[in-house]
């Protein structure tokens, strides 16, 4: 399968960066105490440094908003999911525990600032593609059981003409939802630094070690920007 990031994006900001993660035969189950332990702890961290009114001024979420500002979209009436999960944080609300590997996500999301998308292999079918909408693609909204048109030149994650994630990082697809019987996952993160100490390499890392350690899978990791549009994996 190939994973590409078409040129028009990095024509937005050449400094964005796609870190990608493959799990593979992974061992989902319900959230222990731990799991939900490391949630809790993550969301308590967020709401002791960061008030409900300031998350916009994170340094990722403000990336995100110029970027999608840049793309055409409004990041007002449609904000990246992060802005939407941290400020129900910091406002004092929790996260529903779900399955281990889906709390366990958002806990590194918290942890590290970032956005942080998994996507369940058994509902992809096609090549996935960072692209601009056009005629033809389609979208299953969460928890919904008929597919919607998507407007052409909207900037989605898509798997041929089905769509993934809607104006980029806004909402997740129906189709690819982690579940308790996951077991193939491909991990999407976005960030626009890869050094050592970013906050992408510090997730990316962390989502390795609990591939390998929490769930006894298998996993290999990849970078995508300018310089690097596309994989096979």
């Amino acid at each position: 399968m190939r994973y590409t990031v078409d040129t028009a994006v990095f024509a937005i900001n050449s400094n964005i960066k796609f870190g990608i993660l493959i799990g593979d035969n992974l061992k989902n189950s319900e959230t222990t105490k731990d799991d939900e332990d490391r949630l809790r702890a993550a969301e308590s961290k967020m709401r002791e440094r960061i008030q409900a009114d300031n998350v916009r001024e994170l340094q990722s979420v403000s990336f995100y908003r110029e970027f999608m500002t840049q793309a055409g979209i409004n990041p007002n009436k449609f904000p990246p999911s992060v802005e939407a999960m941290f400020k129900r944080i910091v406002k004092g609300g929790q996260l529903p525990v779900i399955n281990a590997l889906v709390d366990l996500c958002n806990a590194v999301s918290i942890e590290q600032g970032i956005s942080l998308g998994a996507h369940d292999l058994a509902d992809i079918q096609a090549d996935l593609e960072v692209r601009h909408s056009k005629s033809g693609d389609i979208f299953l909204p969460f928890g919904a059981t008929e597919y919607e048109k998507v407007d052409e030149g909207e900037l989605i994650f898509t798997s041929g003409n089905v769509v993934q994630t809607r104006k980029w990082i806004w909402r997740q697809s129906e189709l690819g939802k982690t579940t308790i019987n996951s077991k193939n996952i491909f991990f999407q993160l976005v960030g626009f630094d890869d050094k050592e100490d970013s906050s992408l390499i510090k997730a990316m890392t962390d989502i390795e070690c609990l591939i390998e350690n929490r769930f006894q899978g298998k996993c290999r990791k990849y970078i995508v920007d300018c310089n690097n549009t596309c994989i096979n994996f």
